[in-house]
């Protein structure tokens, strides 16, 4: 006899298993040494920066803004499997228990994130509000609260299949939640509160009516589920080969002239290969522009010239440490092999790219640094960052890449 208790434990301790065996490799690593880093002197400059700030400083518009962007994206982990469409369609009616087992394990995971984000903006209330450390866990179980509204409410907008109304329900909820985090962090009389609250409420209670006779939506919530465990397979991936890692392929016409750039010759096969491959596959490309604006944000607005270094040199690091993997990108595909070109040119050509994005991002953070005026600070930067991409990529990497 079917059991959805018995299922859901059984996907949830498949799941647990398989993500647990990844982490210990992650955890291993030593790029968590460099993060634990990274995060400690930010949190150093992110306390200084606090106490300069003045009592007019709008922080309780940019905690709503922060905080309600969390809250907004509220995704439900669902453990579905691509065969699930054809074995537990039938069941559909019987699975209430399952799903609701499942907002509960989402809203303890994103609970978690919650915490963690609310214990780094609790000293900026605290600073400008004058607000109590105390108030902390009254604050928190607010916001959980609130994620809980936002969970149930995105569960029931599933049910549509137009797009239309899952961007509308997202920004409808954004503007709600920006509103009723600002009445919480600055102060206001509860009554203010109380509104916002209400609507969203409502608001759940309106598209619970509107999906009574609706049926899920199978295929869009396995790729939901496939589009988040192909996210943490990405990241262990870097750690460990990762056989079910699944790659999206992009097309970015506006990328083309760079491919072009390379001449067509027999030997710069591989060239063509990689440089498509970061531009076009998975997120290599994405992970580039990423890294490269938090950290030159962060040089931005650094004012202490051995951090401004260090920091370039930690941002060059993540890059590259995150790029190896490209490496490997094409290991499973028999075609490659049959390139007729020496293995020592597909490595000249995967460590040229690599030398070529991280000379790219150091001079990226030198011109940071040169456009704030300060020209011999961003020369040292520019300089040490060819040097340790040199060193990143003769060097540290050539241990790593193996066929």
């Amino acid at each position: 006899m079917f059991n959805p208790q018995h299922l859901w434990k059984e996907r949830f301790g498949t799941f647990s298993k398989e993500t647990g065996s990844y982490l210990r490799y992650i955890f291993n690593g030593h790029l968590v040494i460099v993060v634990l880093f990274l995060l400690g002197t930010a949190a150093f400059y992110y306390q200084e920066w606090i106490e300069t700030l003045q009592p007019d400083f709008p922080a309780a518009w940019i905690i709503a803004l922060v905080l309600a962007v969390v809250l907004t994206y509220s995704p439900i982990q669902t453990f579905l499997t691509e065969a699930d469409k054809i074995f537990l369609l039938p069941l559909e009616t019987r699975l209430d228990d399952y799903f609701r087992k499942s907002i509960t394990f989402s809203l303890s995971l994103q609970s978690y994130l919650l915490l963690l984000l609310l214990a780094v903006l609790m000293p900026l209330h605290v600073k400008i509000h004058g607000a109590d450390f105390k108030s902390f866990f009254i604050l928190l179980i607010a916001l959980i609260l609130i994620k809980w509204i936002n969970i149930l409410i995105r569960w029931n907008v599933q049910y549509f299949i137009e797009k239309n109304v899952k961007l509308t329900d997202s920004i409808i909820r954004f503007c709600i939640n920006v509103v009723l985090l600002y009445f919480i962090f600055s102060g206001a009389q509860l009554f203010f509160a109380a509104v916002p609250a209400a609507v969203l409420i409502m608001l759940y209670f309106y598209y619970k009516k509107q999906t009574k006779d609706k049926g899920l939506k199978w295929e869009q919530l396995i790729e939901d589920e496939e589009r988040r465990m192909n996210a943490f397979y990405r990241v262990a991936n870097m750690f460990t080969d990762v056989p079910k890692l699944r790659d999206r392929t992009k097309r970015r016409k506006w990328l083309d002239w760079l491919v072009n750039i390379i001449p067509y010759k027999q030997d710069l096969a591989f060239s063509h290969l990689y440089l498509r491959t970061f531009a076009r596959s998975g997120d290599y490309f994405g992970l580039l522009v990423r890294l490269t604006l938090i950290g030159g944000a962060a040089l931005y607005f650094l004012s202490y010239g051995p951090g401004q270094i260090l920091f370039a040199l930690l941002f060059m690091y993540l890059t590259g440490f995150q790029l190896l993997p490209l490496w490997n990108h094409h290991q499973n595909k028999l075609w490659v092999g049959l390139y007729p070109v020496p293995e020592n040119s597909r490595k000249k050509s995967f460590t040229s790219l690599l030398l070529g994005i991280m000379i790219f991002q150091a001079a990226v953070f030198a011109g940071t640094v040169f456009i704030k005026g300060e020209l011999i600070l961003g020369a040292i930067v520019l300089a040490s960052g060819i040097a340790f991409s040199l060193f990143f990529v003769y060097f540290y990497s050539q241990s790593k890449l193996k066929s």
